[in-house]
């Protein structure tokens, strides 16, 4: 079992920043592809980004290219996203994932583990 924690939510101003934090536990971190999904009210959970094992490749969703960075810190078993130029249509909850899978074929479908969320609110 994995228990994925995240913090570093809040509420920013529209062109603010953030920087969310995924801490994990309970399993080896190095072998699991990991990332963030956002839900905001009423409506679907969606991909926000995803990282690989070692960290070297990463997909975003294309909303948030160019203004969101994933990285990973296996060292620490951490995940972070620093969110740049937030925008009021950012807000959501964020959901930190992981799978027991290759980064191809990480997924809503495909993830063993999810964090409890973080509530992130940009006001225009």
């Amino acid at each position: 079992q994995v228990q994925l924690v995240e913090s570093g939510g809040g509420l920013v101003q529209a062109g603010g920043s953030l920087r969310l934090s995924c801490a994990a536990s309970g399993h080896t971190f190095s072998s699991l592809s990991v990332g963030w999904f956002r839900q905001a009210p009423g409506k679907e959970r969606k991909f926000v980004a995803a990282i690989g094992f070692v960290g070297t490749t990463i997909y975003y969703a294309d909303v948030v290219k160019g203004r969101f960075t994933l990285s990973r810190d296996n060292t620490k078993n951490t995940l972070y996203l620093v969110m740049n130029n937030l925008q009021p249509d950012d807000t959501a909850v964020y959901y930190c994932a992981a799978a027991r899978v290759q980064l191809n074929d990480f997924s809503a479908y495909t993830i063993d583990f999810w964090g409890q969320g973080t509530q992130v609110s940009v006001s225009s």
